[in-house]
């Protein structure tokens, strides 16, 4: 991964529109569409990545999930994942993240799921705790649990360069 791939504060817009860049340039390189399937982020993700011109090119759509009922709606993640794991969650991730491949005619997905705060977080899951999906289509699905510092804003900003730059790194490995 190249070094401005890389996540060691909170991104500012400027990164976050670079990193947005790199992964539209990737993602029109395969000849893919891009699909984003958001919780924490609240369509963040969607939102750095449509201020591109030009992104109706190789953007198919992006889907804020936040409910368990919505997740299960929209992207097909099973009441049992959330009953035994909960939305916070690698199996949640991975769900959420092959459920946006099979609803939609993109190549490749990136889900999130966490806890942005400043409440809800637990002993187990405390604020900052996030996991990721990416998954190309055909290929097999991976997720990363992150464990973010900061307010309800730096952990949210985290979250969109994080799921970037695994996107790149999906399209690129």
């Amino acid at each position: 991964m190249e070094s401005r791939m890389e996540l060691s504060s909170v991104p500012t817009d400027a990164q976050l529109t670079a990193w947005a860049t790199q992964v539209a340039e990737e993602v029109q390189r395969n000849g893919l569409m891009l699909v984003t399937a958001e919780s924490c982020t609240g369509g963040w993700i969607a939102k750095v990545l449509t201020d591109l011109a030009g992104s109706s090119a190789w953007f198919d759509a992006g889907v804020v999930t936040y409910s368990y009922a919505a997740k299960q709606a929209l992207l097909g993640v099973s009441p049992d994942t959330l009953a035994s794991a909960g939305a916070v969650s690698r199996e949640t991730a991975l769900e959420m993240v092959s459920g946006a491949l099979e609803r939609f005619a993109a190549g490749v997905a990136v889900a999130v799921t966490g806890i942005a705060g400043p409440t809800g977080g637990t002993p187990d899951k405390p604020v900052g705790t996030v996991w990721i999906g990416w998954q190309k289509r055909g290929g097999e699905a991976s997720a990363r649990l992150f464990h973010f510092a900061g307010d309800r804003e730096a952990v949210r900003r985290q979250t969109v360069a994080a799921a970037l730059i695994g996107v790149a790194k999906t399209l690129t490995d």
